[in-house]
């Protein structure tokens, strides 16, 4: 009875010992913990894409368009006098708001005293239409400088400078402008202009004295009697060197 009880002891001591064993460990080869390696790389590099892409997609704080707001150079305040190139100088009146086609924008009015209109222009189609700021007085003596020059006459056909001058008037450049005006000028002592450079000549001579009254705070008869002035004394001086040249 000793010996059969002792082998029942040892068959439980022997069931009790294979319970407590682990599941049997599979030997890997080399070669397939190298492509385990690698599927465990590629995993990890695809769940730091994705969540980029994530923070990506998440919206930022600032909602703005930046986009559609004006440069800080590109801002006018009411009762600041700006340059439309059509127009000459106008006077911002305030910034209103409008709704248009269910969005709502904000437009300078400008007024046009000389023509008796206003035009609204969008905060954000400032440059696009080409508005821009007075002139400094020392931008002021460069447009004196050009008026002290000698005059540029392309020998072409009349219609074919007049589209030329017209696109100077209009281009919104007071350098240009100045230009036109000094090209056009003719002196009591140079032949008579004809009556369409007559109004090209007045029709710059006016939009440049109206920027030129404006810098200086002045009216523009003041403004046009000045720059005559300069326009006269230059054609004088010019054409005495021509005389010299020729003798």
């Amino acid at each position: 009875m000793g010996v059969v009880k002792k082998k029942q002891d040892k068959k439980e001591s022997e069931k009790v010992s294979k319970k407590k064993k682990g599941p049997k460990q599979v030997k890997t080869s080399p070669i397939i913990k190298k492509k385990l390696i690698v599927k465990s790389k590629k995993n990890t590099s695809q769940n730091k894409t994705s969540l980029k892409k994530k923070e990506n997609l998440k919206p930022t704080q600032d909602t703005t368009d930046k986009g559609s707001l004006p440069k800080i150079k590109d801002t006018f305040l009411p009762e600041q006098y700006v340059i439309y190139p059509s127009h000459g100088v106008g006077k911002v009146l305030e910034i209103e708001k409008r709704e248009i086609a269910g969005e709502i924008l904000e437009m300078y009015v400008i007024e046009f005293e000389k023509e008796k209109m206003t035009q609204r222009v969008p905060l954000g189609k400032v440059k696009e239409n080409g508005v821009r700021k007075v002139s400094t007085k020392n931008q002021l003596k460069e447009i004196f400088v050009i008026l002290t020059g000698k005059a540029k006459v392309r020998r072409t056909m009349w219609s074919r400078r007049a589209q030329e001058y017209e696109a100077k008037i209009n281009s919104g450049d007071i350098k240009l402008l100045a230009e036109v005006v000094r090209d056009l000028f003719r002196s009591d002592s140079q032949p008579e202009q004809s009556y369409s450079e007559r109004q090209l000549y007045e029709a710059s001579r006016e939009r440049l004295a109206r920027e030129v009254a404006v810098i200086e705070k002045t009216n523009e008869q003041k403004a046009i009697e000045k720059m005559e002035i300069i326009l006269n004394n230059s054609s004088e001086t010019n054409d005495e060197l021509e005389a010299e040249e020729k003798n």
